[in-house]
């Protein structure tokens, strides 16, 4: 009897086991993204009369799960709001997490912007000459993407410029971007990132296709003067971009 039962387990582990091994999770595919810090940062909260509004935080809440899919690692990604966060904070946070991951940058910024600077959080308005010194500290001369999304934000992009740089701006420098109410879900630039990403290999295919995309978005909504947004890619990265592919990861 005893026998009979032992030989009877044996046979049903040995039928269990392979379904268990089935079951495992298959590891994720490897990242061109693997070793690079990513910091995603909502730098205002407030509309233009101060109200408070969700599109930048929708934004950057999004956003963080986007580049996830694409082959950034959560362990290497800082999100910051200024709504909760100071400003010399953030800067230190960046700072921090690009000093864990060195093969490359990402700096995402969202929020509102004036012909002088970006609005960040309750500190002066970010400069050309702030927000280059920031990615410069932080990013140094590794291969470094910096996407802002604010008015006017084409100001930025000369002292942003570098061999081993992408920037990518929401507009020109002395035209605003559009979808910052409160009852936009997304500044529209940022929705045509998110738009753009699932199926973009790759960043100079994600700048083409947002460009676009806001483009029709603005002619839908009958704006005379397009945002036009920015694209600069420097010499190092025209090589580097191609070979730097996004990589489905679906959360």
């Amino acid at each position: 009897m005893l026998r009979g039962l032992i030989v009877v387990l044996t046979g049903v582990l040995a039928f269990a086991m392979p379904a268990v091994a089935q079951t495992r999770a298959p590891s994720p595919p490897p990242s061109r993204f693997d070793g690079w810090t990513a910091a995603i940062i909502q730098a205002d909260w407030r509309d233009g009369r101060g109200r408070p509004i969700q599109a930048f935080d929708n934004a950057r809440r999004d956003l963080v799960r986007a580049f996830q899919r694409t082959g950034f690692s959560r362990a290497d990604m800082v999100d910051f709001s200024l709504e909760k966060t100071a400003p010399d904070a953030v800067l230190r946070g960046v700072r921090e997490a690009a000093a864990r991951t060195t093969r490359g940058c990402l700096i995402y910024f969202t929020s509102h912007g004036a012909p002088d600077g970006m609005v960040f959080g309750d500190a002066p308005r970010m400069s050309p000459d702030i927000m280059a010194n920031m990615v410069r500290n932080s990013c140094g001369e590794r291969p470094t993407v910096v996407i802002v999304s604010a008015c006017y934000s084409g100001i930025f992009l000369n002292a942003l410029q570098g061999p081993n740089r992408m920037i990518l701006t929401a507009a020109r420098r002395d035209r605003p971007s559009f979808g910052c109410g409160a009852d936009e879900r997304y500044p529209w630039f940022d929705g045509c990132i998110l738009e753009a990403l699932p199926n973009a290999p790759d960043f100079l295919a994600l700048a083409a296709d947002t460009r676009a995309c806001v483009s029709r978005k603005e002619a839908e909504n009958g704006v005379e003067q397009p945002s036009e947004p920015q694209l600069f890619v420097g010499s190092n990265m025209q090589l580097r971009l191609p070979t730097l592919r996004f990589t489905d990861r679906t959360l």
